[in-house]
Order: C-alpha cells, then structure tokens, then sequence
C-alpha cells in the first residue's frame, strides 16, 4: 500500500513539475496535453489527480506555498530571515513567471487565493517581528507591506528570459532593500 501511495505521489509531483515547466514556457493557458506529454503519464493520469486546470493551478499554488513554509523553517530564528524569505520570493518569481503572473492577475478574493495569501504572510510575520525587533528592518513596516512588496518583486515578470527576470529581480531587491531598512541599518 505505502509504495502505491509513494508511486501516486511521484506522479503528482511529476505532473506539478511538468505544468510548471510548461506553463513557464507557454502561458498559464497552455494545452493539458503539453503537461501530460513533459511529465511523461496518461492523460487519465492528469485527470486522476486534476480534474481541471483549476484544481492543477491551485496544487501550484499550494506546492509554492508549503516551499515558502519550508524555507521559514529552514531559517528558523535568523534575524535576517526577513530578507532571505523575500529574496526566495524573488527567485520564484523568477523560476516560475506563469504561475506568479497568474497569483498577481486572479482577483484576490477568490478563496483559495486568499488562504494561500494569507498563510504566506502567516508565516513571514514572525521574521517581520524579529527583523523589527532587532533594528534590521524600519520598525513601521506591516506585514500588509509584504503583499505590496511581492507585487513590486513581481516587476520582474517583464524579463522575456529567466536571465532578465533573475537580473530584474536582483535589481528590485538591491533598490528595495535600503528602503525597507531601519534608518542608520545596513540590511
């Protein structure tokens, strides 16, 4: 039984890699069967796990979401976690344009964006009171500024290339970085 499980479990991953890879190639629109085809499964392998677009799109979303809950974690206590957590913000954003494209363009109140949204700052908020604890960060900065700041981050979606969505990116941070600092701080 534990291997079926571990074997459909793969599939799901194999399937969340392929929609990623193609949908970051292609568009968040994209034909099912591109990602069918890159993962290398049947069609009623797709359907098993996603009955539609939606359902595969929000499983993205949901991945992305336990990645950033698993990098918190990884962080533990760093005071600079903070700005660790947005630079892998950063770097999904750029490894995965679609799909951030698509979390920026949803109306933001449709349920499982919202949860997503709101278990995202959930987990930002205790590198926020530790970097605003400890002088790293400008001690007015909310947790409702990390969503703003995602959005500026999500500039980078006008690079063509990965290169240019990494060097957008990179240059978003370097000039968002002084301004989220505490006066006289180095972040």
């Amino acid at each position: 039984m534990t291997s079926i499980r571990s074997d459909a479990a793969a599939r799901r991953a194999q399937l969340l890699d392929a929609a990623d890879a193609v949908f970051g190639e292609h568009g968040i629109t994209a034909p099912l069967e591109l990602v069918v085809a890159r993962a290398g499964v049947g069609r009623a392998t797709l359907y098993r796990n996603f009955p539609d677009r939606a359902a595969l799109i929000e499983a993205m979303l949901q991945r992305t979401v336990e990645k950033i809950q698993a990098h918190a974690a990884e962080l533990g206590e760093r005071d600079d976690a903070l700005f660790e957590l947005l630079a892998g913000m950063a770097r999904r954003i750029v490894r995965s344009p679609a799909l951030a494209d698509y979390w920026r363009a949803v109306d933001q109140n449709d349920p499982p964006i919202r949860a997503a949204r709101e278990r995202v700052l959930a987990l930002m908020a205790p590198a926020l009171a530790r970097a605003r604890a400890t002088g790293l960060c400008r001690a007015d900065l909310e947790l409702s500024d990390l969503s703003l700041i995602s959005s500026m981050l999500g500039a980078a979606l006008r690079g063509r290339t990965r290169a240019d969505r990494a060097r957008l990116a990179a240059r978003a941070l370097d000039l968002l970085r002084p301004g989220l600092a505490a006066t006289g701080a180095g972040a």
